[in-house]
């Protein structure tokens, strides 16, 4: 059995439209009809004071007082009363005398009749108006007294107006009302078609459960994702932004209708997010997050805002670091292999040329080289991690042509980096710093990185110096920022390792300077607080005096 389709709900615009010309319709209608009513009660009452004028000027005529006095009325009062009723526009002026007997009407052949209506009050000596239904139908009429000279009452006069011409003329008045109504409901009807023709473009054509059901999709979808996203308007000011926003941008409180710039974000990311073109996968840092943001315009004929998702890429970051450290590890081992199998092959070579004591003092001298340099590292830097970290990056230095040496103020012992400084932002410290300065170093007379690794007071000391180029003064205030870089960009970017350094040594409240070393070339050193989670500190800000990236 096939369900019936319903049909779907009209969207919210025509549902506005056809409720805004129902209710124009009903207001012109309305007041259509209340001006028809009153136009009405007023022409009545415009016909009884017309009336009333129009008696009361022939019952003050002298002619029509001495006409009265003649043997034969008629042959005065007839002519002049239909003078009166072409200059006055009434239908009927009726003079009679006093027991109602007609001397003029409209229709001759009722002159002499009985006038048909009420006469008492004017024989009282009132004027009274009265709707009545005579000789020419419904008539409103007026009947006042005529009083002679000594103001007795000589005769009556009626005057009056037919309902039927009255009804005409508020015919004529309802007929340019109901034109006028008509052409008011058109306009209206026009005018809110316009109006909610744009409303349907703005909600494209949607109806109000529609809306409803998108609104509810979109605050649960805000809450629900992880990763921030932040809608800015045409004047850059936040617009809306989500719980995953607020966290990795470290915002609180209400930041809505507040300025990009009144944020407190690292200038990099502002300039990100106020540009007018859009970015794809660019890398910022904030006090503590690593963060990828994508930014697009919102545009539709004109600039409405820009929209950016952020993602957080912290913890990845640091794996790719400590992965490019295990690659330049694995190279090096490679490398070491390599170099071993040939000391191998001549140590082989020199037993089957018969000499067994040449080939043993060869070995020796490898053993005692490559533990020496352990032994070395080791005994000035006993803790685990950087020791590791040292023979490495040695190794790696070495295949690039670069002496990588410890220098002899090292002394670092195991335990004594507390829980509040992980080995992980160690590795970034000071591998990042290290890579740094092989890079600078490379193909310099005399290559060489020294590292200095060692505590004064309550402070570790990490210092690395190299003997490259040395620093550029005109870069000096922009060393540290992500994107800079002096060396030629790699298919990963180049500029973010000396950022990194210097988010984890604000993190740790240490200080991050570079001086110029020397020998020559840029000595980085940075000093890190040694304290326990229970200890108290003094936020001290990262320095810089120049450098690469």
């Amino acid at each position: 059995m096939r369900l019936p389709v319903l049909p779907r709900p009209r969207s919210l615009a025509g549902q506005l439209f056809a409720m805004q010309a129902v209710l124009i319709a009903v207001v012109v209608a309305g007041y259509a009809l209340f001006t028809y009513v009153s136009d009405g009660r007023q022409a009545e009452e415009a016909a009884g004071r017309q009336a009333t004028a129009v008696a009361r000027s022939v019952a003050d005529s002298p002619s029509v007082r001495a006409a009265i006095h003649t043997a034969d009325p008629t042959a005065e009062l007839q002519p002049y009363a239909h003078r009166v009723m072409l200059d006055t526009d009434v239908d009927f002026v009726t003079i009679m005398n006093t027991d109602g007997i007609r001397w003029t009407h409209p229709d001759e052949d009722q002159i002499g009749q009985r006038f048909r209506g009420n006469t008492a009050e004017a024989l009282a000596g009132r004027t009274f108006t009265e709707t009545y239904t005579g000789t020419l139908g419904a008539s409103v009429r007026a009947v006042t007294p005529i009083r002679d000279d000594d103001k007795r009452i000589i005769g009556l006069v009626s005057a009056g107006i037919r309902v039927e011409a009255i009804s005409e003329r508020v015919q004529d008045q309802v007929t340019a009302l109901f034109a006028w109504a008509v052409g008011a409901l058109t306009l209206g009807a026009i005018g809110t078609y316009v109006i909610n023709a744009s409303l349907r473009r703005h909600t494209h054509g949607m109806n109000a459960t529609e809306l409803s059901r998108m609104h509810d999709y979109h605050q649960a979808a805000l809450h629900a994702v992880r990763e921030g996203l932040l809608m800015l308007d045409g004047q850059y000011k936040v617009a809306l932004i989500n719980d995953g926003g607020r966290e990795l941008l470290g915002v609180s409180g209400d930041v809505v209708g507040a300025s990009v710039a009144e944020l407190g974000l690292p200038a990099p990311l502002t300039g990100a997010l106020l540009a007018s073109e859009p970015r794809v996968d660019e890398v910022h840092l904030t006090a503590d997050r690593v963060l990828v943001v994508n930014t697009s315009p919102v545009s539709g004929g004109e600039r409405r805002g820009t929209v950016a998702t952020l993602r957080d890429v912290t913890e990845l970051q640091s794996l790719m670091g400590e992965l490019d450290s295990e690659r330049g590890f694995t190279q090096a081992l490679r490398s070491q292999a390599h170099e071993a199998a040939n000391r191998l092959h001549t140590v082989v070579s020199l037993i089957e040329l018969g000499r067994a004591e040449e080939a043993v003092d060869f070995a020796t001298a490898e053993l005692e080289l490559a533990q020496a340099l352990t032994d070395q590292v080791v005994a000035a830097v006993s803790e685990p991690v950087l020791a590791a970290l040292l023979l490495g990056k040695t190794a790696q230095a070495n295949e690039r042509g670069v002496e990588l040496v410890v220098s002899q103020e090292s002394t670092l012992d195991d335990g004594l980096l507390p829980e509040t400084l992980p080995a992980r932002d160690l590795v970034t410290i000071l591998g990042n710093l290290i890579d740094n300065a092989v890079d600078a170093a490379q193909g310099s007379v005399r290559a060489k990185v020294t590292v200095t690794a060692s505590t004064e007071g309550p402070e570790l000391l990490l210092r690395v110096a190299d003997t490259g180029t040395g620093v550029d003064p005109a870069h000096a205030s922009q060393v540290f920022e992500r994107g800079f870089s002096t060396k030629p960009a790699g298919p990963g970017g180049r500029g973010l390792g000396l950022a990194l350094v210097r988010q984890a040594v604000q993190r740790h409240e240490g200080t991050l300077s570079v001086t110029e070393a020397a020998g020559g070339g840029a000595e980085f050193a940075v000093r890190l607080p040694l304290r326990t989670k229970a200890a108290s500190g003094t936020s001290q800000s990262v320095s810089g005096s120049g450098g690469r990236g």
